[in-house]
């Protein structure tokens, strides 16, 4: 439950400013960070930290335990003496305003190569303790994602389910003969993880000694081409040769008349049940461990979810089945203790969605874009919002505030218009302020919104397979009366410490 004013910004890493063709871990994040501080926010909210997977899409992981490698400050493998000068040359083909990832993931693959090459040598190596000691405390995911991921680059990132039929299994001695067989490669992830998390760890502290709280997102669902799923097959609805049975998504929405057909295996909710809700309770215990507050994707799929048959072209085809609800949470708050989520309550919200909200005080969100395309008993709109609620201007997948307005129709400006005030020529502030002065206690506002950029630096089209999680800004875009703005609004309307 929230009950103290304050405001923050949606960013993911990626957008970071960096030489190395997208945001990383780096001296750029620590600076946002201190720009955090100067412009008077509390919170950074970004998207999943999980290895990206097809279309680059951080919700659809190998591992819904991994972090993102691409985010490994490789500076600090140099640091290190891992890595040489000549390894942080910049590619020619890296953009300053866009993550390229057909040049970022070799490039940075490489690298890390380079760098576990030159770790594993020195056996003397004084980390080399803290290594060993990393690869025991998460051994009881780690071991299944490496060993997935070996498996993976052998088999040319084939599904698993067309792995060798003793591998796809899981039969004990043919995975023996991998570890052994692979022993450098299942290292090489590991140690990969290994940096991402120290690194992270660094990252998260010097943020919060500073009074900046890490707001993390948790997808719902996992990938079908994930550790977890082959890990565990019992846990999901997969036929007796581990394809999909049914599969994830929405029914016709704000964002697509067909619905979104996202593909991921659902959960055989009655063997979770059986289990004690295992797998969730070490999935959230991982996650509390990397951020202050989670962001639950979906929430609306735990009380109920759109179930496609496996196969299905669009979403159009599914059904709406009941999920775990409140069974689920009690256990996963039976053994972590209150908590820290934020409810994606969004899309086709039922009474039971919300009564499973409220059960647990898990504050819902609320998303201004949403609000001028009725009247004013609108849900989106401002006047509306209650004190344990998060007040967006849009989320990742929806337009920048600039975009939106200029793509609005004629109603919704002349509603929005004379509800904010507002002659349009300052929408993005005048939005902000909007969502500001409401009695939501947590406010966060893309960093797009901030720099007033127009629907070509959105970071997500729903529906759209190519195209989404590329966008980046600089430095040179935020100037001292921007910050001085930003922090003048959350200062009046009672969210940070006087500037």
């Amino acid at each position: 439950m929230l009950t103290e004013r304050a405001s923050g910004i949606l960013l993911h890493p990626t957008s970071l400013p960096g030489p190395l063709g997208a945001g990383d871990f780096g001296a750029d994040a620590y600076r946002f960070v201190d720009w955090l501080v100067s412009a008077g926010q509390t919170y950074w909210q970004m998207l999943p930290l999980g290895e990206i997977g097809p279309g680059n899409s951080p919700y659809m992981s190998s591992s819904a335990f991994a972090g993102n490698i691409l985010l490994i400050d490789l500076a600090e493998l140099a640091e290190m003496g891992w890595l040489s000068g000549e390894d942080l040359m910049p590619h020619p083909e890296f953009w300053p305003d866009t993550v390229n990832f057909d040049v970022l993931l070799p490039f940075r693959l490489e690298r890390l190569r380079r760098a576990a090459e030159r770790f594993f040598a020195d056996s003397a190596n004084a980390s080399q303790g803290a290594y060993a000691g990393f690869c025991n405390l998460e051994s009881e995911w780690l071991d299944d994602y490496a060993l997935f991921m070996t498996i993976k680059e052998h088999q040319k990132d084939g599904k698993w389910s067309r792995w060798p039929f003793d591998l796809a299994t899981r039969n004990p001695q043919a995975l023996r003969r991998v570890a052994e067989s692979s022993a450098e490669e299942i290292n090489f992830w590991k140690f990969c993880q290994w940096c991402f998390s120290r690194q992270w760890s660094n990252l998260k502290q010097y943020a919060n000694e500073r009074g900046i709280l890490i707001i993390g997102d948790l997808p719902i669902f996992v990938a079908y081409q994930s550790a977890d799923v082959w890990a565990h097959q019992d846990l999901f609805e997969l036929d007796e040769r581990g394809h999909p049975i049914v599969v994830s998504g929405v029914p016709p929405d704000y964002f697509s008349d067909t619905g979104q057909l996202w593909g991921n295996p659902l959960y055989r909710w009655d063997a979770h049940e059986k289990s004690g809700f295992a797998w969730w309770i070490a999935r959230l215990r991982h996650a509390l461990k990397l951020f202050d507050l989670v962001r639950v994707d979906h929430f609306r799929g735990f009380a109920g979810y759109w179930e496609i048959p496996a196969g299905s072209t669009t979403a159009m085809q599914g059904r709406w089945v009941p999920g775990p609800g409140a069974k689920l949470f009690d256990a996963l708050q039976s053994a972590l203790g209150e908590l820290p989520i934020i409810a994606e309550d969004l899309g086709v919200i039922t009474p039971d969605v919300v009564e499973l909200r409220e059960k647990f005080n898990f504050p819902g969100m609320r998303v201004l874009q949403f609000a001028f395309a009725e009247d004013e008993s609108n849900y989106f709109l401002p006047e509306h919002y209650v004190p344990n609620s998060v007040a967006y201007l849009g989320t990742h997948d929806n337009d920048t505030s600039l975009g939106w307005w200029n793509t609005a129709t004629q109603g919704e400006k002349t509603f929005a218009q004379k509800y904010l005030g507002s002659d349009g020529h300052r929408i993005h502030w005048d939005m902000i302020e909007a969502i500001s002065k409401s009695e939501s206690n947590m406010v966060i506002i893309p960093m797009q919104d901030v720099l007033g950029l127009s629907g070509d630096h959105r970071m997500n089209y729903p529906g759209r397979q190519e195209g989404n999680w590329l966008w980046r800004f600089s430095w040179k875009q935020i100037s001292p009366v921007l910050t001085h703005e930003l922090a003048k609004i959350s200062t009046g309307t009672g969210r940070c410490r006087p500037i």
